[in-house]
């Protein structure tokens, strides 16, 4: 493929260390030595220069760490700087929020946006809504949600109440742990677009964005379609990958994370989030007329 285009990068160094240890996450209070630290952050830094060279294509950026990326300056610098740049659409990154949000006022609000998780029992309460607040207030673009388990329903139905209407709250349905039906109409009343989420989606031969539209990177700048296929399609650094990017099929039976099934073809959640891909944000009431499988109506 040469020419122009419009590129959505997922992008995933080695950083895998958390300052949060919850009991469903295999990176629950990992760290990462000085040595792999200084690997990371040469990686994003080599990614980032990449970024902002490719004034040619509309670049939007999802960084998806395995640990909490924040807490680091390098990742609150690059989410800055890349911001600021005219060819990126969008640049994003999931969090824990555990940060400080001064570094925001440096940010573009037009492009930067977070993808938010609380996480009860590791941070206090108070301290999470207040920061959220403060995006608020910063006229942050974010979307903020939790991991369906049931002990965790009573204090999501709380950080509802307390957000501003127009903040999405989104819920994933917890891996391992079947949901009886009252157990996801109870989360449906709180994100009518969990039944997206409560099973895995159908994905073999079906077409996806992802190889095409979407890829996914590594810290060596390894390319592949997405983050749950392995098959490699080159390398970002040497442009290798660009030759590659076509329309295919999933070669996978089914696609049960958000960052890869939001891509599939066959699901409506292109129009659903329209402009707000990335960050897991929908577009405003009325801007679709798609509604997920069993929502209310």
């Amino acid at each position: 493929m040469s020419g122009s285009m419009d590129l959505t990068v997922l992008y995933r160094g080695p950083l895998s260390s958390c300052d949060y240890d919850c009991p469903y996450c295999p990176f629950a209070k990992r760290r990462d030595s000085r040595e792999q630290l200084r690997a990371d952050r040469a990686a994003l830094e080599r990614f980032a220069g990449w970024a902002a060279a490719q004034t040619g294509d509309r670049l939007s950026v999802l960084f998806t760490p395995w640990g909490e990326g924040l807490v680091r300056s390098w990742y609150r610098r690059t989410l800055t700087e890349l911001s600021h740049l005219p060819h990126i659409r969008r640049v994003a990154i999931q969090t824990n929020l555990s940060c400080r949000t001064d570094w925001l006022a440096e940010a573009s609000t037009e492009t930067l946006a977070l993808w938010c998780t609380y996480h009860p029992g590791q941070t206090p309460y108070d301290r999470f809504l207040g920061k959220c607040l403060d995006l608020v207030r910063r006229e942050i673009r974010f979307s903020v949600g939790v991991v369906g388990f049931p002990e965790h329903l009573e204090e999501a139905r709380r950080l509802r109440a307390d957000l501003p209407g127009h903040v999405y709250l989104w819920v994933n349905a917890p891996e391992g742990h079947e949901l009886s039906d009252a157990e996801a109409d109870a989360w449906t009343e709180l994100d009518p677009l969990f039944p997206y989420s409560r099973h895995p989606h159908r994905s073999a031969g079906l077409p996806c964005r992802t190889g095409e539209s979407v890829v996914s990177v590594d810290g060596d700048g390894t390319v592949r379609r997405c983050h749950f296929v392995r098959a490699e399609l080159g390398n970002l650094y040497d442009g290798s990958y660009r030759s590659a990017l076509r329309p295919r099929a999933c070669p996978l039976a089914v696609c049960d994370c958000h960052i890869g099934y939001v891509h599939l073809e066959t699901l409506p959640l292109y129009d659903v989030f329209a402009g707000g891909v990335l960050e897991r944000i929908p577009a405003p009431v009325g801007g679709s007329s798609e509604r997920p499988p069993g929502s209310p109506r």
